[in-house]
């Protein structure tokens, strides 16, 4: 049997409802959208239903301890194909187990959640360490990114305390949505890019009088605190991996 969800976490936990009020046996589940039907396997399109979604969800509050509810909840922000059926498979689980049982490291379930998890507290830091905004006419500060996995909800609450003096926009260009603080709240926002607009770096009309200025004496300030005897390329990679360049000022040419 092949479950078909819409690729939410409300559907992945209608999944499980419905795997427990139907029990088919061994399920997989996939993405509805990405789906390779086959004549020999059967198939349940399961619908998306908030109020069954959320008494799967009130029943890992009660089964799991905060720590894993959120690892399963950046499981599912890795948005890994592979994640999907071992969310799935791990709630099955819980539920069929006593208390406890997600600890139980022998459990495949149990393994690939916490590895799943772990690299995307990895990219979370990683954003929140590397980011940089540029400061456009209008007084708003804006960076993009385009992390490996969709950490947006992570980092929200980190840039909301450490710059809540500032109006800012942080833009995910590989999932077209970002969050916008203004000053009060942080909202979802979408924006619909005018063609030949450079997304990733605005042009210099729309940047603040002094942002080139700002951005020349970073690099000065980087290039002189730079000891060149004690270069360590090899140690910089690990804790700055190159992919990271991008976002950083001091890496830009």
């Amino acid at each position: 049997m092949i479950f078909l969800f819409d690729g939410t976490l409300p559907g992945l936990l209608s999944a499980v409802f419905e795997w427990f009020e139907r029990k088919p046996g061994f399920t997989t589940i996939q993405l509805a959208n990405t789906f390779q039907p086959d004549a020999f396997t059967e198939k349940f399109e399961v619908l998306t239903n908030h109020e069954k979604a959320d008494r799967v969800w009130e029943g890992l509050q009660k089964k799991l301890k905060r720590d894993w509810l959120r690892k399963f909840y950046c499981s599912y922000l890795s948005e890994i194909p592979d994640a999907y059926q071992h969310l799935f498979q791990f709630s099955i689980y819980i539920f069929a187990n006593a208390p406890g049982a997600e600890n139980n490291f022998g459990n495949e379930h149990v393994i690939a959640l916490s590895k799943f998890a772990k690299s995307v507290e990895r990219e979370k830091h990683r954003m929140e360490a590397f980011i940089r905004f540029q400061k456009t006419s209008d007084e708003m500060f804006y960076t993009s990114i385009d992390p490996d996995f969709n950490v947006l909800p992570l980092i929200s609450n980190h840039f909301k305390n450490r710059y809540a003096d500032q109006q800012w926009v942080i833009y995910d260009l590989k999932r077209k949505y970002g969050l916008h603080y203004n000053l009060n709240t942080v909202e979802e926002i979408t924006v619909d890019f005018t063609d030949g607009v450079n997304k990733k770096q605005p042009t210099a009309a729309l940047m603040d009088e002094k942002e080139g200025l700002y951005t020349l004496l970073w690099k000065d300030y980087f290039k002189s605190a730079n000891i060149v005897s004690r270069k360590n390329t090899k140690l910089h990679l690990q804790h700055v991996p190159k992919r990271y360049w991008k976002y950083l000022t001091e890496k830009q040419l």
